[in-house]
């Protein structure tokens, strides 16, 4: 099992903090993101990984190399930063030669999350919290007859089950080319704007992809100043101890 972990991107809608870092050296209790995930991963076996950079990519190099552990990370440039999430995605798919986790570099969760998205008994699997209704940009997993049919701020019409995808997506080895293929469609048709999760259309209609659901359980993703205040106020405390089996976190 690999990481791929992308990092790459500006955060323009947290600018008074990521004009002087990148999103991923956010410190949240005094500890910068990128750090809990090289933690989280290494914890749970997974020691390679794969560093989507861009923006402020020198920072993210130097953080990395100050920071003692046992990960064997790579760095994947994306010198197209500025634009759509597709990029780095792209940017990574040399990387992809093994079972694979992808992961959004913005999010401050609890490890057992992770923990339980690389148990799945889901070869492929997303990450859903099933106690999140769309209020404004969320991205939204779309599940149906047990298969996830959408992942994107535009809700499909027809599901048995929605909820906010975590940004974590797993995929194993053999899925890997219908994952790059169902990207490449898009690079080609020069849509590099685009969010890689609405890049991944076809991806789901070719592969079956499961959900873990993680509904009450300790995350959030940081895109504004008020979601790190939150960070700080409401999911940091809740993540220094077990999560109790109704799924609930401590606190």
């Amino acid at each position: 099992m690999k990481a791929v972990i992308l990092a790459a991107g500006r955060g323009r809608r947290l600018d008074v903090v990521t004009r002087h870092c990148p999103k991923c050296l956010i410190a949240v209790g005094g500890k910068p993101l990128l750090y809990r995930y090289v933690d989280a991963l290494v914890d749970l076996g997974v020691t390679r990984i794969g560093l989507v950079v861009g923006y402020k990519q020198e920072d993210i190099r130097e953080a990395v190399a100050a920071y003692p552990s046992a990960a064997d990370v790579t760095f994947l440039v994306n010198e197209d930063f500025a634009r759509g999430s597709i990029v780095s995605l792209w940017a990574a798919r040399g990387a992809m030669d093994d079972d694979v986790v992808i992961m959004d570099a913005d999010v401050l969760f609890h490890p057992a999350i992770l923990e339980r998205l690389l148990a799945s008994s889901h070869p492929n699997a997303l990450l859903m919290d099933e106690t999140v209704t769309q209020q404004t940009e969320e991205c939204m997993v779309a599940v149906r007859q047990g298969r996830v049919t959408g992942l994107s701020k535009r809700v499909p019409d027809e599901y048995d089950l929605v909820g906010e995808g975590v940004g974590f997506l797993r995929v194993e080895r053999a899925a890997v080319p219908q994952l790059v293929r169902s990207a490449e469609t898009r690079v080609k048709q020069g849509l590099l704007d685009m969010e890689y999760e609405d890049a991944l259309a076809d991806f789901f209609r070719e592969v079956p992809v499961g959900v873990e659901t993680i509904g009450g359980w300790p995350w959030i993703e940081i895109d504004f100043p008020e979601d790190l205040e939150r960070a700080e106020r409401e999911i940091l405390p809740r993540l220094g101890g077990p999560l109790a089996p109704g799924g609930r976190g401590p606190g």
